[in-house]
């Protein structure tokens, strides 16, 4: 199953703050036998994020969304989310009670915000202060926080997603030819596999002794078939090339 990620916060687009989302979630979706398909880094833009999550939720795909779901003026990502659905804010009874008991009357008036969310939503445990992130329409809405959203996506993948069989990547480093050379053994390899995915990857070096390509394939099951074909298509045209670990 292929995930979709979103990170929502101007401090990442202005470079106040650096990302660490993406490689998190790309390990933890993967080490499921799932992958991580697209990822978009959105402001803090209420008439955007509306259209782009009106898009995303079209599409169908499970997606991660971290950030924006606090109680300050800044975060648009609850109201956001209720405009793509079509559905209205309301007082979730259960996230309310989670914020109250967490942390009593100091909840009211600001934190109690929290506990605004888009009418069916279901909720995701936080761990580490209880307030709870949501779902909605497969979109799965955290804090920007790392610490508090990655247990939280984990829960998600393990209560929702489960395992599948792991993706496996066979691959070959292709030395003494440029990249326009593989094309129409690329072109001819693909359809004879539609189930797997034929990459090239080529690495730049200060000199032609450090250039090379990666070139392979990957996907789920036997790769031997499809490596076959593609070791006997570079013989057929005297490449040279090994294997990679």
């Amino acid at each position: 199953m292929a995930f979709g990620l979103i990170v929502i916060g101007d401090e990442i687009l202005n470079g106040n703050r650096q990302d660490r989302h993406l490689a998190a979630f790309k390990g933890m979706i993967s080490a499921r036998g799932h992958q991580l398909g697209w990822c978009w880094i959105l402001p803090d833009e209420p008439e955007f994020l509306v259209r782009q999550l009106r898009a995303s939720m079209a599409e169908g795909s499970p997606v991660f969304c971290c950030g924006g779901i606090g109680a300050t003026p800044d975060d648009h990502t609850r109201a956001c989310v209720a405009a793509a659905a079509g559905v209205a804010l309301e007082r979730h009874a259960e996230a309310a009670k989670l914020i109250e008991g967490r942390f009593g009357a100091d909840a009211h008036p600001q934190r109690i915000r929290m506990a605004e969310l888009p009418v069916g939503a279901s909720l995701i445990p936080n761990p580490v202060n209880q307030v709870p992130g949501f779902g909605l329409n497969r979109h799965w809405f955290l804090p920007g926080f790392p610490q508090m959203a990655w247990p939280m996506a984990e829960w998600v993948l393990d209560q929702h997603y489960g395992r599948a069989e792991p993706l496996h990547e066979a691959t070959l480093e292709v030395r003494g030819a440029p990249e326009s050379r593989l094309i129409p053994l690329m072109e001819a390899l693909g359809p004879q596999f539609p189930a797997l995915k034929l990459f090239s990857l080529p690495h730049l070096g200060e000199t032609e002794a450090d250039r090379y390509i990666l070139l392979g394939f990957r996907g789920r099951g036997d790769l031997d078939a499809a490596m076959s074909a593609l070791r006997a298509g570079l013989d057929a045209q005297q490449v040279e090339y090994h294997s990679r670990a």
